[in-house]
């Protein structure tokens, strides 16, 4: 069985949609993943495994297939972990593919399916925003980064068992968005970014650097 997730990669800043791609088939049991990956993505093979079995879900004993689309794009990073087993699960009959149609997804899986902080989200969250997404799944601890992104709506996970069953309809996750999430512990200035005129990559440079916690020199 074919299925199809949204996620998200990286080249320096900016944010390109990547297409999850898994095929399930018989044949003799293997797990292959390509379209331009990096050594951190291609391990997602034994994370993804061994996280959908310690979830409590059976892992399909067949042939396994994913493609991250586009092909001639490198894909860096193990934030692909989570939109690969998702798409595994929506291939294996257990998620329904159009509960993830919408959806941009992504995180870090542990060997017992928790789900851990992942870098860059928020040039992720602003480059969902710009491809037309209003639904983002993120790590937990991802969540105060992301939620400064207007228009989205953020869907926080801890567990590849909690996104699967947010999926399939069993344990809806409530959304947070930037109202309930960032204005009330945001601390209102007379004078802010919108007072700036131009400047939008040294202003992009500082937001990241803010969210992130990083130094700017």
């Amino acid at each position: 069985m074919f299925s199809r997730v949204s996620t998200c990669g990286l080249i320096g800043l900016d944010g390109f949609h990547i297409q999850v791609e898994t095929d399930i088939s018989n044949g003799i049991p293997a797990f292959d993943i390509v379209g331009l990956a990096d050594t951190a993505v291609k391990e997602a093979r034994e994370r993804v495994k061994a996280a959908i079995k310690n979830s409590g879900f059976e892992y399909p004993v067949r042939r396994i297939t994913v493609n991250l689309a586009p092909a001639d794009t490198r894909k860096e990073g193990s934030g692909f972990d989570l939109p690969i087993a998702v798409s595994i699960l929506v291939s294996a009959g257990l998620i329904p593919q159009n509960a993830v149609d919408g959806y941009m997804i992504v995180g870090e899986l542990a060997l017992d399916g928790s789900i851990r902080h992942a870098s860059g989200m928020l040039c992720k969250a602003i480059a969902a925003m710009e491809l037309g997404f209003s639904k983002f799944m993120v790590p937990e601890e991802n969540v105060n980064e992301v939620s400064i992104v207007k228009g989205l709506e953020i869907y926080p996970v801890k567990t590849l068992k909690e996104a699967a069953e947010h999926f399939a309809g069993i344990n809806p996750i409530q959304y947070k968005t930037f109202e309930n999430v960032f204005m009330p512990s945001h601390n209102m200035y007379s004078e802010d970014f919108s007072d700036v005129k131009g400047q939008k990559n040294a202003k992009r440079a500082l937001e990241v650097a803010a969210s992130g916690g990083h130094n700017l020199i």
